[in-house]
């Protein structure tokens, strides 16, 4: 799975749905290699999930890498921003994302709190993760996974739902 996970990540690249400009951004910690680590998400309002990043701290740079990367990856700006109230994301939305409300609300962030227990339900049956690298690797497979099974890619839209996800790969497989 580590090996095939970025390649065919990288494949459905360009059959990607552009998602929609309000995100939801939290991050989850996970258990790697007997070391807590936070794994940043962001998920936009129709549940797509934009991107993932395991990061050692949870910190103004951590956070301020995460946001780059996600827009560079996708070339999308956000127009709204929701987040808990960690104090670090104020300056480093101002600073990267300046025209772009930040929304801080209670109850606001349920959605991404929801999807990251759908993550964490995925990682409980497992042996455990004992690299940063394929940390990042498994959970940036699961993001993938979840926005095939939830219609977010042209790739099997044709197909039932039961069946959405072996149509993407057959077509994936006509594609590499």
């Amino acid at each position: 799975m580590q090996r095939f996970t970025p390649l065919l990540a990288d494949a459905a690249r360009f059959c990607r749905l552009a998602p929609g400009g309000r995100w939801f951004v939290d991050e989850t910690y996970v258990k790697v290699n007997g070391v807590w680590r936070y794994v940043y998400r962001a998920v936009e309002q129709d549940g797509q999930v934009i991107d993932v990043l395991v990061s050692v701290r949870r910190d103004a740079t951590a956070a301020r890498r995460f946001f780059r990367r996600a827009m560079t990856t996708l070339k999308v700006r956000p127009t709204e921003v929701v987040t808990d109230a960690a104090p670090v994301y104020p300056a480093v939305l101002d600073e990267l994302v300046r025209w772009a409300w930040h929304h801080v609300e209670r109850h606001a962030n349920n959605r991404i709190e929801a999807d990251h227990s759908q993550l964490r339900h995925r990682l409980r049956p497992m042996r455990g993760l004992r690299t940063d690298r394929t940390a990042q690797t498994i959970i940036a497979g699961h993001a993938f996974m979840q926005n095939l099974r939830r219609g977010h890619y042209e790739l099997g839209l044709d197909a039932p739902r039961g069946l959405r996800v072996a149509a993407a790969f057959t077509e994936l497989t006509h594609a590499i």
